[in-house]
């Protein structure tokens, strides 16, 4: 079977440099906010082209975090899109704030632009543009339209570690973004991780109170506002530095494959685009078909792993029936027909052309 991420494969390419950087740790004594996060903290910032950046507990907390140091709370409304891990409304939530979803964009799937102005209200205090599948979302009018209105921009950059909106890495350009280091991110920690980046010195400063209890660096165990307790471990950073001197070849190496694929597979799927002035960097590729079920049983009878990114939009969800309906046309549509096939740092263009082979078939029964 050809996995949709591979884990072990990606381990194993930089065993003995994580082996070291995990003996390193153990060696040292030290296991929380010690020298392996300062100095992830100051690489991963040096490589996104920011200021600052603050290792988390996992990309949740970071964009919960982030929100309370820009100020959002209880009463407030943040706009996202639905089209997204749950984890971003949850983050909204968590602050006490009411998540406000618009519709995407139907070739990027990110946050459209045209949406953003209608949907701001006297309580909207920010929106958080997710950076899609590695795909940016589009920030010149994001960012123009948010700027207008006084709103504060975090960024969800969860999938897009390295990806680029006018030659700049996105996570450069709102007031904080945030990353997440779960394990099968194109930067991945052997464990839960997160990050918040950004520029502005009295922003990072009230994140860095926030993951630990309100606690100054000078004054520890008094609080001085009400934190919480997330901490990106010293063994992850360790890791962490290991795959950030690999990232860009990784991917490098998923352009690679996605280009592979482009040329490979039918008309008769819809492939992911890349927008002039963008660049993606491919945390999954994702096709859409109308016959989605028909195509995923096929690979599956194939040996072709895929996955669902996602079913079912977080404003269609259970834990969120409590707000106010929403239609979102072509998010409901998206949900419908998306499909992820294979795609991390140790595919191989073999494999890749097995899966075109595969979806040719496919067509070739179902004309």
């Amino acid at each position: 079977m050809i996995p949709v991420v591979d884990l072990r494969a990606e381990y194993t390419a930089v065993k003995g440099e994580i082996d070291a950087a995990v003996q390193r740790v153990l060696e040292s004594g030290w296991y929380i906010l010690g020298e392996e996060v300062a100095a992830f903290e100051s690489e991963f910032a040096a490589w996104c082209g920011v200021a600052g950046a603050v290792g988390v507990g996992n990309g949740t907390d970071a964009l919960h975090i982030a929100l309370r140091a820009c100020g959002v709370g209880a009463g407030d409304e943040v706009i996202t899109v639905a089209h997204t891990a749950v984890a971003t409304a949850a983050a909204i939530a968590l602050t006490g704030a009411t998540p406000v979803f618009v519709d995407i964009d139907p070739a990027t799937y990110t946050l459209d632009p045209a949406q953003l102005a209608a949907a701001i209200t006297p309580r909207t205090k920010a929106v958080i543009p997710v950076h899609l599948y590695g795909h940016p979302a589009d920030l010149g009018r994001i960012l123009s339209i948010a700027r207008a209105a006084g709103l504060r921009v975090i960024e969800d950059c969860a999938q897009a570690h390295g990806a680029e909106w006018q030659g700049q890495k996105v996570g450069s350009y709102g007031d904080l973004a945030c990353f997440s280091f779960y394990p099968t991110k194109n930067l991945g920690a052997l464990g839960d991780g997160g990050a918040v980046v950004g520029s502005d010195p009295a922003l990072l400063d009230r994140v860095r109170l926030l993951r630990e209890y309100g606690w100054p660096p000078h004054n520890r165990y008094v609080s001085e506002i009400e934190g919480m307790n997330s901490r990106l471990d010293e063994m992850q950073a360790a890791i962490l530095r290991v795959k950030l001197a690999y990232l860009d070849g990784w991917n490098e190496h998923r352009r690679d494959l996605a280009g592979v694929y482009a040329a490979g597979l039918p008309d008769s799927v819809v492939k992911p685009v890349e927008r002039a002035g963008c660049r993606h960097v491919y945390h999954l590729y994702v096709v859409r078909s109308a016959d989605r079920d028909s195509l995923r049983e096929k690979l599956r009878a194939a040996g072709v792993a895929t996955g669902i990114h996602y079913p079912i939009p977080v404003h269609q969800q259970a834990a969120y029936a409590h707000l106010a309906p929403v239609s979102l046309p072509v998010t409901e549509q998206a949900a419908g027909g998306i499909l992820s096939l294979p795609m991390h740092s140790t595919l191989t263009v073999e494999q890749i052309e097995r899966v075109c082979e595969a979806v040719v078939a496919w067509q070739n029964t179902n004309p």
